[in-house]
């Protein structure tokens, strides 16, 4: 533990990994315990695995990853939020089916790549180690677009998220807001997948949230708590990663996970008792 300690005193790598940790938890707080509440995790897999054909495209045409992972991650939320609404009886084969072939575009184009280079481990399982401060200005600007976009619309997201008729009686455009939501969850992932990849995106958009959803009903706090929760993973992940040179995404999933399931077992207990 000393060893991470100094590390994050002296390497700007190390350093850069622990803001973009907490920037990353902000997003994933405030944004998957919408989700987490809305039971929408498989559409938030969907537009997490589509996106890396967006990633594969810009890294054919010499752009940054990033920037296709954001325009594809828009485009997929659109589309998965339209069949979501409008195909609800083939919404799982028509999801599935864009899942796997974003996987599969983004994989033909960095293979075809011009002088191919890439680590699509990298992608898959993220590298939270290699954040730059140019990556960090973009997670920045993106956790200020969410928090912005949530501080307007917050009674609107609530409203859908716990009843979605009681919205439309309300006079609220359900369909606006629920693609403007899937949206909000599309930028999130952009921020993930350079924290924990593409694999392991879902669990850490979900797992702070669930965790905390255990223990408060509020949804303010229930944000809060993920929030802090999800500063408490990423880092912890990174100091038991750092010593025995183990990777950090898997690592940080690894402890949200045991996390959760000890929690799971805490509650059941305390219920019972």
């Amino acid at each position: 533990m000393s060893s991470f300690i100094d590390a994050i005193s002296t390497q700007a790598f190390m350093q850069n990994a622990i803001i973009g940790g907490v920037l990353a938890s902000v997003a994933c707080g405030v944004v998957g315990s919408y989700v987490v509440v809305k039971r929408i995790g498989y559409l938030a897999g969907g537009i997490a695995h589509s996106v890396l054909g967006g990633m594969g495209i810009a890294y054919y045409l010499g752009r940054p990853p990033i920037e296709g992972a954001l325009v594809a991650a828009l485009v997929f939320a659109v589309i998965l939020g339209w069949v979501s609404l409008k195909m609800q009886q083939q919404e799982d084969t028509v999801i599935g089916a864009l899942w796997a072939g974003g996987m599969a575009v983004g994989i033909l184009f960095i293979s075809q790549t011009p002088g191919y280079s890439v680590d699509l481990m990298s992608f898959l399982f993220g590298n939270i180690l290699m954040i730059s401060s140019d990556d960090l200005l973009w997670i920045a600007g993106l956790d200020i677009l969410i928090l912005l976009i949530v501080f307007l619309f917050y009674k609107q997201f609530l409203a859908l998220s716990f009843d979605e008729e009681f919205a439309r009686l309300r006079g609220i455009p359900v369909e606006r807001f629920y693609l403007l939501f899937l949206s909000l969850v599309a930028l999130t992932v952009v921020i993930l997948i350079q924290i924990v990849g593409l694999i392991l995106v879902i669990a850490l958009l979900t797992l702070p949230a669930a965790v905390s959803g255990q223990y408060v009903r509020s949804l303010n706090l229930m944000m809060l708590l993920a929030t802090v929760l999800g500063v408490f993973f990423t880092t912890g992940g990174l100091a038991l990663s750092y010593q025995p040179d183990l990777p950090p995404g898997p690592t940080i999933i690894l402890v949200a996970g045991a996390f959760y399931l000890v929690s799971l077992v805490i509650t059941r207990f305390w219920k019972r008792a």
